[in-house]
């Protein structure tokens, strides 16, 4: 059948006459541009309807992106244009044929005639059949599975392509709209974006990357969430505007989709980029079927508000035409567009609805519940296909609307008696572009060249994607590889491992190729948790030397990576004044690995001391920064650290003193082993010399008083000597006269008596001599002894107080606690250099010991 470049949607339906008439029903494609509304209960035929309408897109080369919330739209993957019955086997439901009575090859069997015959009577062949088949490449996308073809969000939250300036609010809408989803999949529902802090915040650090052409994954909005990368919100703080405490609530509520195991498959496998989607590389239109059956109603609203965003802005980098350029379709509109509640997709649809035509982008629009949709703004539709309405209040509810929402009037009594008049298959078509006659048409769909097999289940999504031939969307310079569930990339970073301290070794790289290594946003710490930056104090060359490797030639920086670390330091002071002490001790760790518990043996990571001075005030500029883990991410288990480590320190410090107790020297840590000794010497040698200058003294005052004794004996002698001498010639003479006497004659009893005394005082004066003599040996005796005594006393206080010398030891003293005092802990940033080297990157660590 020759459609001439139309739609061939069916015949006309006579109402009157009840049956089909023979005059094709060609849809011209450009009325699409205007947007299309598909209503009808189940059963109504409006899945075929819609599937015909997909079916002659991809027959003119239209390309199509397919919201199919219960598993309809998978049938326009059913391609069998041979109707062999083997073909139609696997897709035959095995329950009906059992129900009635047949053996699946049977039905396989009656259901390729029933297609067959079908196809026949509306004039379909087997060239057209073909032709669909090879019109488009079809593929199934399963958001948040892989039972398709994956889908990753994160392209979503990369910058537009689009300038920022021109575009501001476009962007702006597009900003709020996926803040808006975002927030739905935490469960912030109810959100006003005027008055929600968390969409103020998110939307403005949306804008502050897309603003500057930076793009924003989820962990990195996560970053940004605790830490923003402006001061101010309005004229008030961030802080004011949105505590801390709150705003790591909220990047907690962000980081739990992100670490859910289940979400794992929204980050991988194709990005939601529309050109791919719609085209592949060799420019063959694409049909992209986005199953979303499976998830529940939150992530559902959150990924069609992505794609109609992701449609949005590439829509709005395309030139301006008349033309179909391509379709989005949506199976079921129910809770996306309704009249009073605002939910995240609502918005952004209203805009399509109003500016999509301009680009030529037609947007399909299908629901069987025609209660609850905004038919104004439905009333941007230039086409209505009205099927088989459940009841009356559903007709008066979509009569009411319409007539609302068409301009240009309503035959309400006509359209009333003609949608009561509608059967199975049949629907009355309204379209703007008609003549005025034309108005009010009914339609009979013609006979779907897919096989119609009902929603499928999220099993049957990959023999499915096998039979399309499906292929992952890549950009033209890459070649396309068949689709397979089991082969799909590892984009996950992996952990790369830890450093150890105090100078962490380089740590090679450990991370997906391609990916990037760290965050361009610095994590916020918890509350309370005090915050350094270590200093970058080596050089490229040191680092490596450090590290123990050889510098490499062809070594390339590519820039600082920092990691968080314990920093600690305790001042330890000793003080005791009977010891003379007084000595302070500095205790530094850097833990590079805490236990997640926040069990650390601080023995095991010590570190050179550092003083405040030392410490950085600010990162190194355009620096990367690593996550936070536990226990650093939980300010209770940081608090307790803190505690423990001042509690170490008070139990395991020590200070050895050395003690001379006899000599009352002491010596501190600070004071060597020679030192002391000299100390102890130089005490012993002033307590020597006084105590022998005090027995010199003693001694020395005896044999004074003993010699001058001996000098007066010594002149008694003298004079003793010589009255003895005088008492002899006295005596001599006395008795020459006595002589002479008897010669003469002459007697005398006196002179007798006067020799006789004369005797008897010689007698005296000689032993007064002897006795002197005797005395002199004597002292002269005393005084070799007291000489003797005092070399001895001398000798032993010599000998005692070189023994002091020798009496020292050492005594172990422990702080006080109250002595035990932090000069800083807290979570510090080690740097690393991002070295590239061998085609891997490698991890330096750019700070320790010059």
């Amino acid at each position: 059948m020759d459609t001439k470049g139309n739609f061939y949607l069916g015949r006309f339906f006579d109402a009157q006459k009840g049956k089909t008439t023979d005059r094709p029903v060609l849809y011209e494609l450009d009325d699409l541009t205007t947007h299309a509304v598909v209503v009808g209960m189940t059963g109504s035929g409006k899945t075929g309807l819609c599937i015909d309408m997909l079916e002659e897109a991809a027959l003119n080369g239209i390309p199509a992106l397919m919201i199919d919330p219960k598993g309809d739209i998978t049938n326009t993957l059913l391609h069998f244009p041979d109707l062999l019955p083997q073909d139609f086997q696997p897709w035959i439901n095995p329950d009906l044929a059992r129900r009635d009575g047949k053996t699946i090859e049977q039905a396989a069997a009656e259901t390729a005639a029933t297609w067959k015959n079908g196809l026949a009577d509306w004039g379909i062949e087997s060239e057209r059949l073909l032709a669909l088949k090879n019109a488009a490449q079809f593929a199934i996308y399963t958001p948040g599975s892989d039972a398709g073809i994956p889908v990753s969000i994160l392209a979503s939250l990369k910058a537009p392509t689009i300038p920022w300036e021109g575009n501001r609010e476009l962007l702006r809408e597009k900003i709020s709209g996926t803040v808006t989803a975002l927030l739905g999949l935490v469960g912030l529902t109810d959100i006003d974006p005027v008055r929600s802090r968390e969409h103020i915040l998110l939307s403005n650090i949306f804008e502050h990357a897309w603003s500057h052409g930076a793009d924003l994954d989820l962990g990195e909005l996560i970053m940004q969430t605790q830490t923003p990368p402006f001061p101010k919100l309005g004229v008030l703080d961030v802080n004011t505007f949105f505590p801390q405490k709150d705003r790591f609530e909220l990047a907690m509520l962000l980081n739990n989709i992100l670490a859910s195991p289940a979400f794992q498959a929204w980050i991988e496998g194709q990005p939601l980029d529309i050109p791919s989607l719609l085209y592949t590389p060799d420019g063959r239109p694409r049909h992209s079927v986005f199953y979303i059956a499976h998830l529940p109603e939150t992530e559902r609203m959150f990924f069609v508000t992505l794609l109609f965003s992701a449609v949005e802005s590439w829509m709005r980098a395309q030139s301006g035409t008349s033309t179909l350029r391509s379709i989005v379709y949506f199976d079921e509109i129910f809770g996306y567009l309704p009249p009073i509640s605002n939910p995240p997709s609502k918005q952004i649809m209203l805009r399509m609805l109003k500016q999509a035509r301009a680009f030529g982008v037609g947007l399909v629009l299908a629901t069987q519940n025609p209660v609850d949709v905004d038919y104004k703004a439905l009333s941007n539709a230039g086409t209505w296909f009205i099927g088989k309405l459940q009841t009356d209040q559903d007709k008066q509810r979509l009569l009411d609307g319409l007539e609302g929402a068409m301009t240009g009037g309503l035959d309400r009594s006509g359209y009333d008696r003609l949608i009561s008049a509608i059967g199975k298959r049949v629907f009355l078509l309204h379209n703007v572009h008609n003549k005025p006659s034309e108005m009010g048409q009914l339609l009979q769909t013609r006979w779907a060249m897919n096989y119609l097999a009902g929603p499928l289940a999220r099993n049957q999504i990959p023999p499915l994607n096998q039979l399309a031939g499906a292929t992952l969307p890549t950009t033209a310079s890459t070649p396309a590889a068949p689709y397979s569930p089991a082969a799909q990339p590892d984009t996950a970073p992996k952990a790369a491992a830890p450093a150890a301290a105090p100078t962490p070794p380089a740590r090679p790289e450990a991370k997906a190729a391609g990916s990037a290594l760290g965050s361009a946003t610095r994590p916020a710490l918890p509350a309370g948790v005090t915050e350094y930056f270590l200093p970058n104090n080596l050089t490229f060359t040191q680092a490596f030397k450090a590290a123990g490797q050889l510098y490499p030639q062809d070594a390339q920086s590519q820039g600082i990576l920092y990691r968080p670390v314990i920093l600690g330091q305790t001042r330890v002071r000793f003080l005791n004044r009977k010891y003379n002490l007084d000595y302070e001790l500095l205790r530094t760790v850097l833990v590079a690995d805490p236990d997640r518990r926040g069990m650390v043996r601080w023995e095991n990571y010590p570190s050179p001391s550092l003083e405040p001075s030392e410490l950085e005030e600010n990162p190194a500029p355009g620096a990367r920064f690593a996550s936070l883990e536990a226990p650093i991410t939980e300010a209770r288990l940081v608090t307790a650290m803190q505690k423990d480590l001042v509690d170490w320190g008070y139990r395991t410090s020590q200070v050895a003193v050395r003690v001379n107790e006899t000599l009352a020297i002491y010596a501190g840590p600070n004071i060597t082993q020679a030192e002391f000794q000299q100390m102890c010497t130089d005490a012993a040698r002033e307590g020597r010399d006084a105590e022998s200058k005090k027995a010199c003294a003693t001694y020395d005052r005896k044999i004074d008083v003993l010699q001058e004794k001996l000098a007066r004996e010594e002149r008694e002698l003298d004079q003793d000597e010589s009255e003895l001498s005088q008492r002899k010639m006295e005596e001599l003479g006395t008795h020459a006269e006595n002589v002479l006497s008897l010669f003469a004659k002459r007697k005398s009893s006196r002179r007798i008596s006067s020799s006789l005394t004369k005797r008897r005082m010689t007698e005296q004066a000689k032993a007064d001599v002897e006795e002197s003599i005797e005395a002199i040996a004597e002292m002269k005796k005393e005084i070799a002894a007291l000489e003797k005594e005092k070399a001895q006393v001398l000798e032993e206080i010599n000998q005692r107080w070189s023994d002091m010398i020798n009496q020292s030891s050492e005594l172990s003293l422990s702080p006080l606690k109250k002595d035990v005092l932090l000069d800083f802990f807290g979570v510090a940033w080690f740097p690393y250099y991002l070295v590239l080297t061998g085609g891997r990157t490698i991890e330096l660590p750019a700070y320790g010991a010059v």
